[in-house]
């Protein structure tokens, strides 16, 4: 039986090409996709970047992109990501928060280290060594070391692995990948 190489090249070429396009985006490329629901005084102004606690995978698929607004009483515009689509755009009102100025704006030139890299640099620590993680929870804001990742983790417990529990926080600076602040605590996957 003779093949044709060709039609099994293109084949495997748009298998790989289709499983590129399902890769969920990072966070740091949802700026982009949220440039284009928020209006010309917004773009590329980020406040903040947050997710949900994942369900399916260690990594979120639900984000949150706000931006400054300064047509706006709050300041703020958020969009809501899943799966990489937008779901939702809002203006969130949050109780006991000042409305956001423009030193709130995170410096993208600082933002070098996405939520993907930002996460297998907090699994790789060694105090997590031996546990199942399970779920996580990031967030990208202005720290004391200027943008930083809270990533929130979650494991599985060591003598019921059906349940989860927190096992702490790890905050990694968006400019160059460190460790800036560990509040970790293994010993509650026990």
């Amino acid at each position: 039986m003779k093949m044709n190489y060709g039609i099994v090249l293109g084949a495997v070429l748009a298998l790989a090409t289709t499983r590129v396009a399902l890769a969920q985006p990072t966070a740091l490329q949802l700026i982009k996709n949220g440039d284009d629901y928020v209006g010309i005084q917004s773009k590329d102004k980020i406040l903040q970047i947050y997710s949900d606690k994942s369900v399916t995978a260690l990594e979120p698929d639900v984000w949150y992109v706000v931006f400054y607004d300064p047509s706006v009483p709050f300041r703020s515009v958020e969009i809501k990501f899943g799966a990489g689509q937008e779901m939702d755009v809002s203006h969130p009102f949050h109780l006991f928060q000042l409305p956001a100025k423009p030193a709130d704006i995170l410096d993208q030139s600082k933002l070098r280290v996405d939520s993907d890299r930002a996460l297998d640099i907090a699994q790789s620590e060694p105090l997590l060594k031996g546990l199942t993680l399970r779920a996580s929870r990031m967030t990208l804001e202005n720290g004391d070391f200027g943008p930083v990742w809270k990533v929130e983790l979650w494991a599985a417990k060591l003598h019921d692995p059906s349940k989860e529990v927190s096992v702490g926080t790890v905050r990694v600076s968006a400019d160059d990948g460190s460790v800036v602040k560990l509040d970790l605590d293994p010993s509650s996957a026990d």
